[in-house]
């Protein structure tokens, strides 16, 4: 197993396949503890379902993966608990009816009740609201946010923020858990290029912190990170088992082996709910 903080993550050969065709293939890579791991691809190359896929939400149709020293698919619920997801479209998207100080208690008091142990829910209901309460400040301290920046500060509601500070909310709840791992999906979408910097320095300042970090992105990767890169998407829905592009990423650190993916979906979010209904997830 993987130090307390980040979990190390490794796929080999890895692939899913939908109702549609394969929504990525032959992803092979590794990445240690504490890395920043960014999936680069154009819209339809099956980025979220990859990135579903490590964390534990799908199930993979060929190869092999694990994270945190856990096999996927056998060890798959014990990877979501240790892996946190940030903004992922359909699947952990922020309200936009709740105030940011909504989300966050709601979020503490679901790690309480699930993510904590039995001796620390029988603590005094002060304790339990202190550490509560302290959970949230280092949470919103490691993802940037000050909420007394806000137009209304802990009351402005999540239609109200910027993009920028939606994603760092987004990033902060899943940080409440403290997981190994911190899966963001559209990491650098709609941001200028000053907040997508803004946006890769959480997200590389996570990593060196300790925590694993998994994110998606359109634009090009940093240079420091572990670049995994799925292909381009298909126009048909034809099914080819044995076509595929494959290639090795040349400018990618030295621990890691980077492959290209193909893919037959037409949009992100078309794969992964086709890959949801293959797998017979919700």
């Amino acid at each position: 197993m993987d130090s307390p903080h980040g979990a190390a993550v490794t796929a080999g050969n890895l692939g899913l396949k939908g109702p549609r065709g394969w929504a990525f293939r032959e992803v092979t890579f590794s990445a240690g503890p504490g890395s920043l791991i960014a999936v680069e691809g154009p819209s339809g190359s099956g980025r979220t379902c990859l990135l579903l896929t490590l964390t534990g939400r799908m199930r993979p149709s060929e190869g092999r993966a694990e994270t945190g020293g856990l096999r996927l698919p056998r060890r798959a619920a014990a990877v979501r608990r240790i892996a946190a997801l940030g903004p992922v479209p359909g699947v952990s998207e922020l309200d936009p009816a709740l105030t940011v100080a909504e989300h966050l208690r709601e979020r503490a008091l679901l790690q309480r009740r699930y993510g904590g142990s039995l001796r620390a829910l029988l603590r005094p209901r002060r304790e339990r609201a202190a550490a509560a309460g302290a959970r949230i400040d280092a949470a919103l301290d490691a993802a940037g946010l000050d909420p007394a920046t806000l137009p209304k500060a802990e009351r402005t509601r999540v239609r109200d923020l910027e993009r920028l500070e939606a994603l760092r909310l987004s990033v902060a709840l899943a940080l409440i858990g403290r997981p190994a791992l911190i899966a963001v999906d559209d990491a650098d979408l709609k941001l200028s290029d000053a907040e997508r910097a803004e946006a890769w320095g959480l997200l590389r300042a996570l990593a060196a912190d300790g925590t694993t970090v998994l994110a998606v992105c359109s634009g090009p990767a940093p240079e420091d990170a572990v670049t995994v890169r799925t292909g381009a998407p298909r126009t048909t829905g034809a099914t080819n088992d044995t076509d595929s592009t494959t290639g090795t990423d040349a400018a990618a650190p030295a621990d890691s082996t980077n492959t290209n993916t193909d893919t037959n979906t037409d949009i992100d979010t078309e794969g992964t709910a086709d890959a949801f209904a293959a797998t017979g997830r919700s």
